[in-house]
């Protein structure tokens, strides 16, 4: 099983050391970017599950394509 926990930045190295003394935990850390893409994706899969719950509205094809 993979959980995503997010940290406050004041206690991640404390919460890190803390679980990589449990043997059968892996942890590492991710990278900025693949925290922002994460993040991203986070976000998008709620805004998608938003439309599809029919609780916000979809634009168009070509305004998504002006926002890229």
């Amino acid at each position: 099983m993979q959980v995503w926990l997010e940290i406050n930045d004041n206690k991640a190295s404390f919460f890190m050391e803390l679980i990589r003394n449990f043997s059968f935990v892996k942890a590492k850390t991710l990278s900025p970017q693949n925290e922002l893409f994460l993040t991203e994706l986070q976000e998008a899969v709620e805004e998608a599950n938003l439309v599809k719950e029919g609780k916000t509205e979809y634009g168009s094809a070509r305004d998504f394509l002006n926002e890229l």
